[in-house]
């Protein structure tokens, strides 16, 4: 269960054996059967999850009932209400299953804990941020000034085996765009080839 985040984690810095022994200390493992909530808003965020198998959603419901798809999170991929786990204030989101999932959990406590121990750690989660803000920059760089069309061809172009898990909902919620605009756009894409 241990290989895929040590692989992610050597990605981005180097483990020593000793490191590697010591890490799984630091987690809980948990599994989720599809539709279930691994986070529900308005409850603290205790944990960051990494997702050793299946896929995630991590979505808000708007006044009016209307579900936004934030981000989807699958295989190597972290997934949380980051400021809720951070703050202990309630979650703005929900981290729902798509898929049944293993994830792998550290709370806060043992997050610190794990950076003091192992100091190259604190370096792969500074490295995870620092890359987490440039992808949100250009998510919304993207809905700001690219059509819906172009949004579609931007996820399907970075994520193809991956979206091809996703429910057309979700993926229509997630470019911020009505599920009949994207039946559209996909009927229009499949006519010019």
């Amino acid at each position: 269960m241990f290989e895929l985040l040590f692989s992610h984690i050597q990605e981005k810095v180097s483990l020593t054996a000793a490191d590697k022994d010591a890490i799984p200390h630091f987690f809980s493992p948990k599994k989720l059967k599809k539709r279930q909530y691994l986070l529900q808003e308005g409850d603290v965020c205790k944990h960051l999850a990494f997702v050793s198998k299946g896929l995630l959603r991590t979505y808000n419901i708007d006044g009016k009932g209307a579900e936004h798809v934030n981000l989807f999170g699958w295989e190597g991929w972290w997934i949380s209400d980051f400021n809720s786990f951070l703050s202990a204030e309630p979650a703005v989101f929900n981290i729902e299953a798509i898929e049944d999932c293993e994830v792998l959990l550290i709370s806060l406590a043992d997050y610190d804990a794990l950076t003091l121990a192992i100091p190259v750690m604190d370096r792969y989660f500074r490295i995870l941020y620092q890359n987490s803000l440039v992808t949100k920059e250009r998510r919304l760089m993207s809905s700001i000034t690219h059509t819906a069309e172009e949004k579609y061809l931007e996820l399907i172009e970075s994520n193809s085996k991956i979206t091809a898990r996703i429910p057309q909902n979700l993926i229509a919620s997630y470019l911020g765009i009505a599920p009949e605009t994207l039946s559209r756009i996909k009927k229009n894409l499949a006519f010019r080839k």
